[in-house]
């Protein structure tokens, strides 16, 4: 019987190869990069001097602090949090991504993981790395610390589905639409607990930020991960499922029947209309960024959009990565988006972790091109998730606009 792509990975990582990697059975892999933010990375520190006697990391060239979620710091606590793990990290001789360098997740896919990878990180989007084929996993701090003191851990082999994405992509249509697609026809419960393999020649067209994308937001469908293959990526290994290998279920869904930009209405990421159907409702403000769309491709888009042009709603700007924010300056995208009326923030995760910048009001409608929109994750507003170029138009007419 062939192997899943998790199954493949998980294979190469066994601590003891004899055990079975089949769905439902436990098994005990090593992990390639281990990774705390900010938010919760001090409890990682706790746990390990708590729990463990002192020279207690396993390989500290693979073990890294990421700070993202409220950079710089904006409360004393935030700010005693981050500085212990500095502390700790001289100590160890560990590496901090510090508060200029922006989202963890994304640093390590462009300068850490390769595809069939194994990262863990105290964020529950940490499964974006199945943009790269990698197996990312969010888990809980005093996990994070275990796996900082042996190297490894268990997981339960889950169930693969596998996914054929038909029919193409209509032009002026994003990875934010095609994602959300998914969400309303497979809601939050579907693959629950299984890892989805995405297949298809649109799929195989994908950019890397455009995986990134649909990758993110496999948590709101309850996956474990979308494994999406690096079939037509440019200087990357590729790991494909065997052709005999064995699946839970097997589904498609057809892009031919996606005719317009797609909108997930509160309070739920699966609550998803299309824009059309929510057309002229007013919008207060919007927040373009996160894990799930803060690449320099996503930035682009918005100051094609709006340049030349002012904004009518309030509009907030939060790229992922130094990186990113370095190219837009460059490139000249931070005067467009200015120009038009934007706030642009520091990298990091910005409003979506309820950190830095785009938090809203009793009542206050915000189109976000982040992941989540239930009550409390962007404050106390009316959250609409919605592609770059959706957010874009809306913030342009003051109301929910398609392209």
């Amino acid at each position: 019987m062939g192997k899943t792509i998790i199954e493949k990975i998980f294979s190469n990582h066994l601590v003891d190869s004899n055990e079975k990697v089949i769905p439902g059975s436990i098994v005990w892999i090593g992990i390639d990069y281990r990774t705390a933010r900010d938010f919760g990375g001090a409890n990682v520190v706790n746990n390990l001097q708590t729990n463990f006697d002192s020279n207690f990391i396993s390989d500290k060239s693979k073990t890294l602090f990421t700070f993202d979620c409220v950079v710089p710091a904006k409360t004393i606590p935030y700010a005693i949090n981050q500085q212990k793990c500095r502390v700790f990290a001289r100590k160890e001789g560990l590496k901090v991504h510090d508060i200029n360098a922006g989202i963890g997740s994304h640093i390590l896919i462009d300068k850490y993981a390769t595809p069939g990878m194994t990262v863990v990180g105290t964020d529950s989007h940490f499964n974006i790395m199945g943009a790269i084929s990698c197996f990312g996993q969010g888990m809980g701090d005093i996990d994070i610390a275990y796996i900082w003191k042996t190297g490894k851990t268990w997981f339960e082999v889950p169930q693969s589905v596998k996914l054929v994405v038909k029919g193409k992509r209509k032009e002026g249509l994003s990875a934010k639409d095609i994602v959300l697609f998914m969400l309303r026809k497979f809601g939050s419960r579907t693959f629950l607990g299984k890892v989805v393999e995405l297949y298809g020649k649109e799929v195989e067209k994908l950019t890397l930020d455009e995986r990134i994308t649909i990758a993110s937001m496999g948590t709101e469908m309850g996956a474990v991960s979308i494994m999406i293959p690096t079939t037509g990526l440019e200087g990357m290994d590729v790991i494909m499922a065997d052709e005999d290998a064995a699946y839970s279920a097997e589904e498609e869904i057809d892009l031919d029947k996606m005719t317009e930009p797609q909108i997930a209405a509160p309070p739920y990421p699966h609550n998803v209309k299309s824009v059309s159907e929510l057309k002229g409702t007013p919008v207060d403000t919007v927040f373009i960024g996160s894990c799930t769309n803060g690449r320099y491709s996503d930035m682009k888009k918005v100051a094609e959009i709006v340049k030349g042009k002012k904004i009518k709603s309030n509009g907030s700007i939060v790229p992922s990565t130094r990186e990113v924010y370095g190219r837009m300056l460059k490139e000249g995208l931070i005067a467009i988006l200015f120009d038009a009326g934007f706030v642009i923030s520091n990298p990091g995760c910005g409003g979506c972790a309820s950190g830095q910048i785009g938090m809203t009001g009793n009542g206050e409608y915000i189109v976000s091109t982040s992941n989540r929109n239930f009550k409390g994750k962007q404050g106390n507003g009316v959250v609409h998730l919605a592609s770059p170029e959706t957010a874009a138009m809306s913030a342009l007419n003051g109301v929910i606009s398609g392209v």
